[in-house]
């Protein structure tokens, strides 16, 4: 019997890609998405409607899956708590290994607060006795021209670095894990660290249009993402992404992409000029 890979997340920009790039390769899935609507149509994947909030039908949606992608959930107060309950269902449901999508830095008492939530679920991870990988990615580099919609990237990074990764490239190094079977925690990142300086220097050359790098004050960046009527914990995760830049926890560049890909990582520079899809 062929193993059936379970993939979380299948509508979002990372377990889409997975899964698309599974059922490129032929492989028995199957998707288990909140909206079976909005779940793409792929040949050899099943869809199974569950969200981490229901932790009974996730154990239900899980049975008979051998491996599982893990995708951290939407930012939400809860979401330590529904990352808990889906480790505790796919251990429940007899899932042999889980492949989590973690964040780089992810620690206890990680800057960028929603770090914390990771390293809480890496460590039910390794509590529960099954096999796991997790795969730290760096901050997104398809999100930062998201950060200077208006030519001005804002935030109190300072000269920190960012060692920025494509989405796609998380996705198919997600790929290689779930089929490799490498275990463990694996820091996925870009090909360089750049300070958002260098960054908006990018933007910019890529572009065509102006850009800069605005080094805010704390107390600046907090009064200006609470304009936006966010709450409190909300605020303090898109501050401490900026922080933790600032502190250096975002900065390692490591070889993962290259040694599982057998190709270098995508730079933001080469992705712009490929067009953000």
């Amino acid at each position: 019997m062929t193993a059936l890979i379970g993939v979380t997340g299948a509508t979002g920009n990372v377990g889409g890609r997975v899964a698309a790039r599974l059922a490129e390769r032929g492989t028995a899935q199957r998707l288990v998405v909140r909206d079976p609507a909005r779940a793409p149509q792929l040949q050899g994947a099943e869809v199974v409607q569950a969200s981490y909030a229901e932790p009974e039908a996730l154990r239900r949606a899980l049975e008979g899956v051998s491996t599982l992608l893990l995708v951290s959930g939407e930012e939400s107060v809860d979401r330590r708590a529904q990352h808990l309950a889906a480790v505790a269902a796919a251990a429940d449901a007899g899932v042999e290994r889980v492949v989590y999508t973690s964040f780089l830095g992810a620690a206890p008492d990680a800057t960028f607060t929603l770090a914390r939530d990771h390293a809480a679920t890496e460590q039910a991870l390794a509590d529960t006795g099954l096999r796991w990988a997790a795969l730290r990615n760096s901050l997104y580099a398809d999100v930062l021209p998201e950060f200077a919609a208006d030519g001005v990237l804002r935030g109190p990074a300072g000269d920190g670095r960012v060692s920025a990764v494509t989405r796609d490239d998380v996705a198919e190094v997600a790929v290689e894990v779930l089929l490799g079977g490498e275990d463990g925690v694996l820091e996925v990142t870009g090909p360089q660290a750049l300070t958002l300086e260098e960054v908006a220097q990018v933007l910019s050359r890529a572009t065509g249009r102006p850009h800069r790098y605005e080094d805010e004050t704390l107390e600046r960046a907090y009064a200006s993402r609470a304009s936006y009527g966010a709450p409190d914990w909300q605020v303090e995760a898109w501050v401490s992404t900026y922080t933790a830049i600032a502190a250096g926890e975002l900065e390692r560049v490591t070889d993962t992409v290259q040694r599982l890909l057998g190709r270098p990582a995508v730079s933001l520079e080469v992705l712009l000029r490929r067009g953000l899809h």
